[in-house]
């Protein structure tokens, strides 16, 4: 048995059979076509998951490397292997005069993993960026290509969580940056900035993140726990009944998006402890491991439920969560 609670970031304590890592394409096509009955999960960073319990299974890491920079005449191409740290390569782009990812800085994970989530933060989301994606059909070890559009792309949605769960093994990402650069200052935390630099909106992005979020480093979590539910506008209006205050953001098919965030405070669930898993004090949206000791996926678990079950009562919306729960046999529903 090897352990996990090193390989995801909310540090939770679970094992599972063994730990494979795949450094190169042609290992990785190898795997693809050695897939034996018994249940295994692709891991990045770790960063956009939990183990609840012990892992069944295998856990494969995909740490495919490499950026190649293609100059065009109006941007930059870039093809980057799935195992890269995403903010390292949003910092390198920077440093290297291209521009255009810097409102995504910050967010922990590799590349490989970004389109799976959509992956989006301060008013910008991966698949602006996305090109295509190339990933390996598992079973078959075949090379596939899919371009941003094939990808469905949506709010914290693609293909790779819909028709391709499971059978995709994703190895490079290819971007463009357009050299044409304007900021983009759509969240209220940017809306301050007079003519900002890309350099600015980055710094800026990693203070307002790093005062919002607790580091996984020393207290374990996965960033944001729940997705920003959308809904109608009779919802809308039926919440303002009780809450005039209701933040929300209008999308362009006539839906809200609500914060999440939002809903769980006004339960009044900041700081709410279950064991060594807690609401963060000041941002109740993220859930993290406070006491590495004594916090269990268990815990983590039944916090989430309750925290989904009494929005629900309250607000009669379903919750949705944006980190993917692993149980033995994988994942798992709240």
């Amino acid at each position: 048995m090897s352990p996990l609670q090193h390989l995801h970031t909310f540090q939770l304590p679970a094992f599972c059979q063994s730990v494979k890592s795949l450094s190169d394409l042609e290992q990785a096509k190898q795997f693809a076509k050695e897939l034996s009955t018994e249940p295994f999960l692709l891991l990045g960073g770790g960063s956009n998951c939990a183990f609840i319990e012990d892992f069944e299974g295998h856990i494969v890491r995909v740490e495919l490397k490499g950026i190649q920079v293609d100059e065009q005449a109006d941007g930059f191409k870039l093809t980057v292997g799935a195992g890269e740290n995403w903010h390292q390569l949003v910092s390198w782009t920077l440093e290297n005069g291209m521009h255009g990812l810097e409102n995504l800085a910050l967010i922990p994970g590799t590349v490989g993993a970004a389109p799976i989530q959509n992956i989006g933060a301060y008013g910008s989301e991966v698949s602006q960026f996305i090109h295509y994606v190339d990933y390996i059909e598992l079973g078959t070890a075949r090379e596939c290509r899919l371009s941003n559009q094939e990808c469905q792309f949506g709010y914290r949605e693609s293909l790779f969580k819909g028709a391709l769960k499971g059978k995709a093994l994703i190895t490079q990402v290819h971007f463009f940056l357009p050299k044409k650069w304007s900021p983009n200052l759509g969240y209220a935390e940017l809306k301050s900035l007079i003519s900002p630099s890309p350099h600015t909106i980055f710094d800026t992005v990693i203070q307002v993140r790093q005062k919002k979020l607790p580091d996984p480093a020393v207290k374990g979590n996965a960033g944001s726990f729940f997705k920003n539910p959308i809904v109608s506008q009779l919802v809308l209006e039926e919440i303002k009944q009780s809450y005039a205050d209701v933040p929300y953001f209008e999308l362009a098919d006539g839906k809200v998006k609500l914060p999440a965030a939002w809903l769980i405070d006004k339960l009044g669930y900041k700081g709410k402890r279950n064991g060594g898993i807690m609401c963060h004090a000041k941002q109740p949206l993220v859930l993290m491991n406070n006491d590495v000791k004594e916090a269990t996926g268990l815990q983590l678990y039944e916090l989430a439920s309750e925290i989904k079950l009494k929005v629900a009562e309250e607000f009669k919306i379903q919750l949705e969560p944006e980190v993917q729960l692993i149980g033995r046999k994988g994942q798992i529903n709240l």
